[in-house]
């Protein structure tokens, strides 16, 4: 896919603006501890207008990008999962105690992450105090056997995470245990209470080719998947019928 061909019209960044508030109604749970996300309202027309077979057809969609991006992140999980027995757990009160603690698993040999970077993506697995992962790049808590997404950390991360990847070298692997006032302080529900300390085992990867538009696309297809599924938007035919008048809109 070339430069041009991801470039977007004002009616497709509405669209993909619905998709963004819709991602965070139904991934609030899941990304709680890690990103922070916001938009602008859009309308559906509820999921029984929209008929099985194009919810079929976006499910099929969505699979078949999960099953590429699973493929060509074989080699990063194999490496990743090396360290998924240091996923134990931990005191929360000692943890709260020590703000943010760092310590490298894994030297990376790419480039130093510096202060204020966020041109990276990462593989990760969050977990708290007694060994429940609440948040992952898993396609399984229970049982993980490949990686079903990957973070684009400039979309906004806990100042914990900021701060504990400091140092941390592209292609390395990363333990940081984050105390609740870097992480959500009073202000979020998560592993069962609020003021709750987060560790995090962090894989950064180059925010490079193909990795980066196959990460895109995953989640542009599960997203229209997400759609058509619990709202009832069909994605492609509200973007033909907005092209539709955009197109009468130009010839007059």
């Amino acid at each position: 896919m070339n430069e041009s061909e991801l470039k977007t019209s004002k009616k497709q960044r509405f669209w993909i603006s619905v998709i963004a508030i819709i991602m965070v109604g139904s991934f609030i749970a899941s990304y709680a501890a890690i990103i922070i996300a916001g938009g602008t309202s859009g309308s559906g027309t509820g999921s029984e207008t929209l008929s099985s077979e194009r919810i079929s057809y976006y499910s099929d969609k969505y699979y078949k990008k999960q099953a590429e991006f699973e493929t060509e992140t074989k080699n990063d999980f194999v490496k990743f999962s090396t360290y998924l027995p240091e996923i134990k757990a931990y005191n929360e009160t000692s943890a709260n105690e020590n703000g943010i603690q760092s310590r490298d698993l894994l030297v990376g040999t790419g480039r130093e992450i510096t202060d204020g970077d966020t041109n990276y993506l990462a593989y990760y697995v969050g977990w708290c105090a007694d060994e429940t992962i609440f948040d992952s790049s898993f396609n399984s808590a229970e049982s993980p056997s490949a990686f079903s997404k990957v973070l684009d950390v400039s979309l906004g991360m806990i100042d914990g995470w900021n701060t504990g990847m400091i140092g941390a070298r592209i292609g390395g692997v990363r333990e940081m245990t984050i105390s609740s006032e870097y992480a959500y302080k009073d202000q979020l529900e998560i592993c069962g209470g609020v003021n709750k300390p987060l560790k995090f085992i962090v894989m950064p990867v180059a925010n490079e080719e193909p990795l980066k538009t196959l990460a895109a696309e995953l989640d542009a297809a599960y997203q229209m998947y997400e759609m058509a599924a619990y709202y009832g938007i069909d994605y492609e035919k509200e973007m033909e019928a907005e092209t539709e008048v955009e197109s009468t809109e130009n010839a007059e």
